[in-house]
């Protein structure tokens, strides 16, 4: 309410100004209007309110990024964007060298090894050039992050006590039972 009465204070002069000059502009130099005459920038938070975080959503090309986090878009170095060509041969090299990394990773996936911090560490250098991995990356850092405070939770926390608590009992029990029967004999040698 009060941000609107403020531009309405702002422009009445302007206005009266440029109805007395007869020449549109106000006697001041026209320009478009931007960002800065509104009381709101297109993210939403009032400018009132503080300072924004540099290059957040301002910078062409770059899309506004939720507060904490970095802005999308690619984080070549400056003269690689400023060569369109030297910037789609960037971007080529980046996501084959990525693709190799997470293809890599997908075949550590079966035998042992960090298959998925290899896959992860691709995406995360696709994610240097391209929305979309920065979006994926986004989504699972989030859903990280819910889980890990789901599983903080205190009554999670029990729930699980309690499953691991009866998934031990169980297996102490058949344990028993098993040796109990056949001694300390390995199953496949355990005569029919």
């Amino acid at each position: 309410m009060h941000a609107e009465s403020d531009e309405r204070k702002r422009v009445a002069p302007a206005a009266a100004d440029a109805a007395a000059t007869g020449d549109g502009t106000g006697g001041a130099t026209h320009r478009p209007p931007g960002p800065a005459d509104h009381p709101t920038d297109p993210t939403g938070r009032d400018r009132a309110a503080g300072p924004t975080a540099p290059g957040d959503g301002g910078a062409p090309g770059t899309a506004a990024a939720p507060s904490g986090e970095r802005p999308l878009g690619s984080r070549a170095p400056a003269f690689i964007k400023a060569n369109r060509p030297l910037h789609l041969t960037w971007q080529v090299g980046v996501f084959l060298i990525g693709l190799a990394v997470v293809a890599f990773g997908v075949v550590l996936l079966p035998l042992p090894g960090p298959g998925w911090v290899v896959i992860f560490a691709g995406m995360a250098l696709w994610a240097t050039e391209f929305i979309w991995a920065q979006l994926v990356l986004r989504w699972t850092k989030r859903k990280v992050t819910e889980a890990a405070q789901r599983a903080l939770d205190p009554r999670v926390r029990r729930r699980n006590m309690i499953i691991t608590a009866v998934g031990l009992a169980i297996s102490g029990v058949l344990v028993a039972v098993y040796l109990w029967k056949f001694g300390f004999v390995m199953p496949w040698t355990i005569p029919r």
